[in-house]
């Protein structure tokens, strides 16, 4: 009888490239085992839960405030109302930003953490009026946004007036057309913008922004200057002008920067 042939021999002798099929029982985890894996994952689940929730050692023991400028630490800790003693992870930082938000209207933007095992911080942006409106013997701070934030007793220091000239009567002259057209809020918005573009020099010696409509627009200075400011457009190009204008005028009274390429100054 023939013996096996060379293909057959080298058959036999290749060795398996994997695992045998089926695998051997003895090699499987037993269901005990795997029972008491089960078992310590479910404790250490527990456990964490526990820990977070359950435990005195990570619970809020202090709340702190930092970034006002006028707003004191009692008021913003008041808003915030903070639950002390309730577990770290439960406190819902967004909800209190909306809450500081609503109760605090100074308040521009907000950022609550949680400083673990057992602190919050809470960071206050608070809004800079660049404006202020006379009302009554008080004063209403507008800031960069156009937004009319707070009610104070004091003028604040170094901000201009803005002034709403804006006449309601007779309904067909170009001022009521103005505010027919734009309305009161985007009429501030332009005031901002001009009192934004002011160069430091002149928004030193700023004391009021009239509007009387949106492309009549002027500043009230210091030592009884004025200025035609026009629209709220080319502010940078109008900035550069003027302040041309007071280094050749010194002695001038009334600056007309509303066309920035075509200046003029008057009076002495």
């Amino acid at each position: 009888m023939a013996g096996p042939t060379t293909a057959e021999r080298g058959e036999r002798q290749r060795p398996q490239s994997g695992p045998p099929w089926p695998p051997r029982l003895d090699r499987l985890p037993r269901p005990r085992t795997l029972v008491v894996l089960l078992v310590c994952v479910v404790l250490l689940a527990v456990g964490g839960v526990w820990v977070l929730y359950g435990s005195g050692w990570l619970r809020v023991e202090r709340v702190s405030a930092s970034g006002m400028r006028v707003l004191s630490d009692e008021q913003v800790l008041a808003a915030a109302d903070v639950p002390v003693g309730s577990p770290l992870i439960s406190i819902d930082t967004d909800a209190i930003e909306a809450v500081l938000r609503n109760k605090l209207s100074r308040i521009d933007s907000v950022d609550v953490t949680r400083s673990w095992p057992n602190e919050i911080g809470i960071k206050v942006n608070e809004r800079t009026p660049v404006l202020m409106v006379k009302k009554g013997g008080k004063f209403v701070e507008v800031d960069a946004k156009g937004v009319r934030f707070a009610t104070v007793s004091r003028a604040p220091k170094g901000v201009p007036e803005l002034k709403l000239t804006v006449p309601e009567s007779p309904s067909g002259t170009s001022q009521s057309a103005s505010l027919r057209r734009f309305g009161t809020d985007r009429l501030v918005r332009e005031a901002v913008r001009v009192a934004g573009a002011l160069p430091a020099a002149v928004a030193r010696d700023a004391r009021a922004v009239k509007v009387r409509s949106y492309d009549a627009i002027s500043l009230e200075l210091s030592g009884n200057r004025t200025v035609a400011w026009g629209s709220a457009e080319e502010g940078r190009a109008k900035a550069r002008t003027l302040t041309a204008l007071l280094k050749a005028a010194p002695e001038a009274r009334h600056f007309d920067v509303s066309v920035p390429t075509a200046p003029a100054s008057s009076g002495s």
